[in-house]
């Protein structure tokens, strides 16, 4: 069976726009889950080793503001996630000094300590 070249050169074209899309992204580009939440949160691949004991914080920043920039306005500071949905703000380990100087900034609206809930109503 011949196929006409009127329906290969479209299958052919859609295939190799796929895969110069999945090759164009860099290496720090964010993996996300398909569906809704795809956009609510972004990895970082690449963070520069920051020690173990400095605590994880879920910083929140007008939602004007791209949460990247204004972590970026602090030196050191590499965000472990991005959120952009349900919060605009980024997730990274601070020291006190990071700590107080995005608390500091007007842009920032809110900083916790990360942590886990439970159905039953505790944070731990």
């Amino acid at each position: 069976m011949r196929t006409s070249l009127g329906r290969a050169l479209p299958a052919a074209f859609a295939a190799a726009l796929a895969a110069a899309a999945a090759t164009a992204l860099p290496a720090t580009a964010a993996t996300a889950p398909a569906g809704p939440a795809a956009r609510e949160v972004r990895e970082i691949r690449e963070v520069p080793d920051v020690p173990a004991d400095w605590p994880t914080y879920i910083v929140t920043v007008d939602r004007a503001l791209d949460p990247l920039d204004v972590a970026g306005r602090v030196e050191g500071v590499h965000p472990l996630h991005v959120y952009r949905d349900t919060l605009n703000g980024f997730a990274a380990r601070l020291d006190p000094d990071q700590l107080e100087s995005l608390a500091s900034m007007p842009d920032v609206e809110s900083i916790e300590e990360d942590g886990t809930a439970s159905a039953d109503g505790q944070f731990g």
